[in-house]
């Protein structure tokens, strides 16, 4: 018999045993389409995510041939792309250039459209809101692909605006609502929404040209109390008189009356790079300026990767169960003349088989998901796909890949099956064979190699080594495994019956519970690796991160002191708008001589100015910004680096945020009221000296015998009649030495104040004040609708104040991280709820013994939850061990990098802490253990019709 023969009748028993056990088949293709609709479903949307050249340059210019637009340098040269450009001379002129007649430098027969933007204030449902309106021709066929009609009609008066569906859910408007432009009191009527393909966030307004600015600077002109708008540049869309559109020889000669251009022509045709002026000047632009990281391949190399090795270690049991229970069949065929091979033949037919299915199916599957939830996907990704990019090679990669998982999950049932003999598959029995010894101890001194690979790689800042060392030492715990789930059989001896049937089926049935375990460990060691490394990378940016204010307030200023006097009407509308809790505290600033915020540097005088004179020596100066930093810092450890950083003496020496006030060195006027609200000092004494007249400092390096060096310069602008009045004569400077309460050094690092001066202290020394605004304990960060209401609030009382709020570190990776867990949780749930079905499936005798000898239908359901319990906690503290070597390890890569920074830089910081995410590690040792159980339970019958034993 020939050898396509053999195969021929092994796939087609292997065909008829899939159909006949339509349940353990449904499961396999289940488990090995899964990987493969994601692997499709993510190279899919990878590759559709990702705009090509072409896509983007339509998301810039939409359909013109070309955007003009002047950069106020003069002639210049460019490259092709218009990304690069410089003057043409290399050197700056004497003077301004003069603003470019845009039309004039245009070839004759073009048609263009102009595009510029202002940013104003607008009413919405809820208030008034800050936005950006752009005059643009909207229904111009030239902005296809970059602004699209979503809903409702383009503008075509200029009474008319179209809104992107951002704001309009942010202002709580729809097409049809009016908005009114603040400053100028224009109505507009929205007409339709768009949206940005390339910016699905935008918030912004479209009018037509010459709708909104022109009205606006009217009105300034004859209205002095009305601020001037503030334009940006203008650019021009174009397009070409005939086919060949904007060429090279087009955009040479807008170059040289000053105007950038960007064309479709010379993007998709560049023109040799001899016919490029800037090369000739400055050949360094001939430098390839694209940069792609290795990282993502690497990164996505390890997904499939692991997400093969889940399928073999998911399916190989139900396989080898699979075998098991078609095993008088094998038996039969080694009767009739079949030899191992051919046996082994049978079973790699069916993964052969199975995994063809599930390849197809997968793939299919992915590409379906894909295309319905292609708009959710572009909302999460936050702009449009340019098409759904389908790469036939590389899908076909993927269904064979899945093929290929399905006949490895069988290789290792199919040579079981091989090597048993014909009278065991004929009888039925299993025959008992010892644990392999060599197995377990290579294992462990393989996972003892793994982690001292890693950790070395960690140490040293070879990210290559610490990868290869964690994937060791995963193999090596793998190999550890089986003996793990031995042990497990010992803890049960004084449980109650159902646990502990559980534990001893788990250790009795190795070949099934180890792989199960092996799977669940290998998701999770991903997960928990993933998510301590962003829970420490998020701590680390925690700690970088430079509040502007105190972590649950929000500050009331004012601009000017005509915008003081409408304090009291901002405050009623913040505590009644906003989530303020308790009281507030009124804040004033204070300067000396002449206000800088009102008069500058000029002939008439300048102004003042104000500051806290910091004593040197230890305590008072930074050792970290001395001489001999450099040194200092290369004997310091991280930690002992961070504690330095935190002192008072260099807390604000690499970063001082102005928050209240940027010409007074953070000096600010306040009572009692201010250190409970704001700087959270629940201090008795603090309070007292405040009402006694003496100011708290709270950085004490400023402080030397309790007191402080007030250092002020009292010059007055010749225009500042009221205050010279006051103070007649020549500049003077005054040293004054206050005694201070001095505050705990943690108090070092509030934001915007290093220190409260009461009001009559101020007057006494003859500094000058005015109230400045209020602070204000909330609940939570102001949302939009209440900014709104607030900022309409002000605006109707004559505006000039605002709120200031915390705009907090960057983006948490909270959703990354709920995505990771979702994934670990579901592939635990999976995995124990398969060794169960297997369980069940492979142990049906012996439930029915159990029943005969007359255990309550209870203990059957039990006994399916402690067996699913069993493999997802076992699973889930092994994955959650493994998956800390890598994240450790790559931490100990980062520590070192920040390390050498550090010593060349030594203001900066080296922190880089290790945080374990323990809301994460809890939902996989807790909750997904005991929802697969009670799951497992829940869905076991617990009845069985009694059954002849076999055998």
């Amino acid at each position: 018999m020939s050898l396509f023969t053999g195969w021929r009748a092994a796939l087609r028993i292997a065909r008829r045993d899939a159909l006949r056990a339509k349940g353990r088949s449904a499961l396999v293709v289940a488990m090995i389409a899964l990987p493969v609709l994601g692997v499709t479903a993510a190279d899919i949307t990878y590759r559709s995510a990702e705009l090509s050249p072409a896509e983007e340059l339509t998301a810039e210019i939409g359909s013109a041939d070309a955007v003009y637009s002047d950069v106020g340098l003069g002639p210049i040269q460019q490259m092709p792309d218009g990304d690069m450009y410089d003057r043409a001379s290399g050197r700056e002129p004497s003077e301004p250039p003069k603003p470019i007649d845009m039309r004039a430098v245009f070839p004759k027969g073009v048609r263009a459209v102009s595009e510029q933007s202002v940013s104003a204030t607008v009413t919405t449902s809820y208030g008034i809101a800050s936005t950006e309106i752009t005059e643009f021709r909207t229904s111009d066929r030239m902005a296809r692909g970059r602004i699209d009609l979503v809903g409702g009609a383009f503008p075509r008066s200029p009474g008319e605006v179209v809104a992107t569906e951002a704001f309009l859910e942010s202002a709580g408007l729809r097409v049809g609502s009016d908005v009114t432009v603040t400053t100028s009191g224009e109505k507009y009527t929205i007409t339709g929404a768009v949206e940005l393909p390339a910016d699905l966030k935008a918030k912004q307004l479209y009018a037509e040209p010459g709708a909104v600015i022109a009205p606006w600077a009217a009105l300034a002109k004859r209205d002095k109390k009305v601020p001037a708008p503030q334009p940006g540049e203008t650019r021009w869309l174009v397009e070409g008189a005939g086919e060949a559109g904007i060429v090279w020889q087009d955009v040479l000669a807008a170059n040289k009356a000053g105007a950038l251009v960007t064309s479709r022509q010379v993007f998709e045709n560049p023109p040799p790079e001899s016919e490029i002026p800037l090369l000739r000047t400055d050949p360094q632009y001939a430098n390839d300026r694209s940069y792609e990281s290795d990282e993502t391949s690497a990164a996505l190399i390890t997904v499939v990767a692991m997400a093969l090795l889940e399928v073999v270690l998911l399916a190989g049991p139900a396989f080898a169960v699979g075998a098991r229970r078609s095993r008088r069949q094998l038996g039969l065929l080694g009767t009739c003349g079949g030899d191992r091979s051919q046996v082994r033949a049978v079973v790699l037919g069916g993964g052969l088989v199975l995994g063809g299915v599930g390849a197809v199916a997968g793939v299919a599957t992915g590409l379906l998901l894909t295309a319905v939830f292609r708009p959710l996907i572009e909302g999460w990704a936050g702009h449009r796909f340019g098409s759904l990019a389908l790469h036939p090679a590389e899908l076909a990669v993927i269904a064979v890949l899945g093929l290929v998982t399905g006949l490895l999950a069988a290789f290792a049932p199919a040579i079981v099956a091989g090597r048993q003999s014909v009278l065991e598959s004929l009888t039925g029995r299993r025959g008992v064979r010892r644990g392999s010894r060599v197995l377990p101890i290579t294992g462990a001194c393989v996972l003892a190699v793994g982690v001292l690979i890693a950790v070395y790689g960690g140490t040293g800042g070879n990210s290559t080594l610490v990868a290869g060392g964690s994937v060791v030492a995963e193999l090596g715990l793998l190999a550890c495994i089986p003996v793990i789930v031995g042990l497990l059989g010992r803890l049960g001896r004084r449980l109650p019956l159902s646990p502990r049937m559980a534990l001893r089926d788990a250790a009795r049935n190795r070949g099934r519970t180890a792989p199960a375990v092996a799977a669940v460990m290998a998701a999770v060691a991903g997960s928990v690796a993933i998510a301590t490394y962003m829970s420490s990378s998020l701590a680390e940016s925690d700690y970088a991160y430079m509040p502007m204010l105190t972590k649950g307030t929000i500050a009331l200023t004012a601009g000017d002191s005509e915008a003081a006097e409408r304090l009291p009407a901002a405050r009623a509308a913040v505590e009644h708008d906003m989530a303020v809790t308790g009281g507030r505290a009124d804040i004033s600033r204070v300067w000396a001589g002449s206000d800088c915020n009102a008069y500058y540097e000029d002939e008439n005088g300048g102004c003042g100015s104000l500051s806290l004179v910091k004593p040197t020596g230890k305590g008072h100066t930074c050792p970290l910004a001395t001489k001999g930093a450099k040194e200092l810092a290369a004997r310091l450890s991280a930690d002992e680096h961070r504690a330095m950083m935190r002192t008072p003496a260099c807390v604000d020496v690499h970063n001082s945020t102005g928050s209240f006030s940027y010409d007074s060195d953070n000096i600010v006027i306040g009572d009692a009221a201010l250190l409970g609200t704001y700087v959270k000092l629940d201090d008795p004494a603090a309070a007292a000296a405040l009402k006694a007249g003496t100011p708290v400092l709270l950085n004490e390096a400023y402080a030397e015998n309790g007191e402080v060096t007030l250092k002020a310069v009292h010059t007055y602008n010749a225009e500042d009649k009221k205050n010279r009045k006051l103070h007649p004569g020549p500049a003077r400077k005054t040293t004054d030495r206050l005694k201070v309460y001095i505050a705990k050094a943690e108090y070092a690092t509030t934001p915007g104040i290093r220190m409260i001066l009461p009001q009559r202290t101020a007057e006494r020394l003859g500094l000058h004040t005015q109230p400045l605004g209020s602070v204000y304990a909330v609940a939570h960060d102001p949302t939009e609708a209440e900014n709104q209401r607030v900022t309409a609030a002000i605006d109707q009382a004559g505006g000039g104040l605002w709120v200031q709020t915390n705009s907090g570190p960057n983006d948490r990776g909270s959703t990354i991280l709920l995505i990771l867990t979702l994934f670990a949780g579901v592939v635990t749930v999976g995995a124990a709820a398969i060794t169960t079905g297997l369980a069940k499936a492979d142990a049906e005798a012996d439930l029915s013994t159990l029943s005969a000898v007359g255990a309550p239908p209870l203990v059957r359901r039990s006994l399916s939850g402690f067996q699913c319990l069993v493999v997802a906690l076992t699973g889930v503290l092994l994955g959650t061990a493994a998956g800390l070597v890598p994240a450790v390890a790559l931490r100990l890569v980062d520590l070192r990098e920040a390390m050498e920074y550090m010593r060349q830089q030594p203001m900066e910081s080296a922190y880089t802490p290790i945080v374990l995410p323990w809301a994460t590690i809890g939902l996989l040792a807790v909750a997904v253990p005991l929802l697969a159980g009670g799951l497992a339970a829940l869905f076991t019958r617990s009845r069985v019709a009694l059954a002849r034993r076999t055998g």
